[in-house]
């Protein structure tokens, strides 16, 4: 019968590699809606005995590992937050364990998640890991608002900017940025809004460039 996604998928015959006990899988869920969940996703949370969660997945998402043991260890602005070593000991236990362990991150993981210090902290503890790649909110809003990440005449490059360090010592070079010409997206830049975008006039961005906060 059309329409039937489940026949759809199986036609497919997907073949992904097998989840080991004791190994961890960092995952992406996409930006919330589960449209934007990749089937090798689905397949590790179907196999996985522990979930490891963040606060942007979409609970939905979870019923896919039915029987898991479910972690949630998010992280919100303002709000009590799991320390990153928390999480990371959380999941070398876990996989210590023989466990198979899912670490199911919102968007991608290497894009402003963590994924590299998660990994890095896998490694030195000696656990095996894979990175599954998710869609990462910039391009999953940008295409529901309509708008394109690039275009031909338009923009040569695609500037990934965070402003969680905006006003700090750490912050970026934002006139470095506004001189290129090129559209920048920018992770986790709403409390700072009027700071970044001063600084990006002052680096010479015109007060009339097209903007859009999804």
């Amino acid at each position: 019968m059309r329409g039937d996604l489940g026949a759809a998928i199986g036609r497919l015959a997907p073949s992904f590699p097998a989840f080991e006990p004791g190994h961890v899988w960092l995952a992406g869920a996409g930006p919330g809606s589960l449209g934007c969940l990749t089937l090798e996703v689905i397949a590790a949370l179907s196999q996985a005995d522990a979930v490891v969660y963040d606060a942007l997945v979409d609970p939905a998402a979870l019923r896919a590992a039915e029987g898991a043991d479910l972690r949630f260890v998010g992280k919100r602005r303002g709000e009590p937050s799991t320390p990153q070593e928390t999480i990371n000991a959380l999941m070398i236990e876990l996989a210590g364990n023989g466990a198979r362990v899912l670490r199911l991150k919102g968007g991608d993981p290497n894009i402003f998640g963590r994924g590299g210090d998660e990994a890095l902290a896998l490694a030195r503890a000696g656990v095996p890991f894979r990175v599954l790649p998710g869609v990462t909110s910039a391009f999953g809003a940008l295409a529901d608002a309509r708008i394109p990440a690039t275009k031909r005449g338009v923009s040569k490059a695609l500037i990934l900017a965070t402003g969680h360090a905006a006003g700090t010592p750490d912050d970026l070079d934002w006139a470095a940025l506004a001189r290129t010409g090129q559209p920048i997206v920018v992770y986790m830049g709403l409390a700072a809004l009027a700071h970044i975008t001063a600084a990006l006039m002052a680096g010479g961005l015109a007060a009339a460039t097209p903007a859009a906060v999804i």
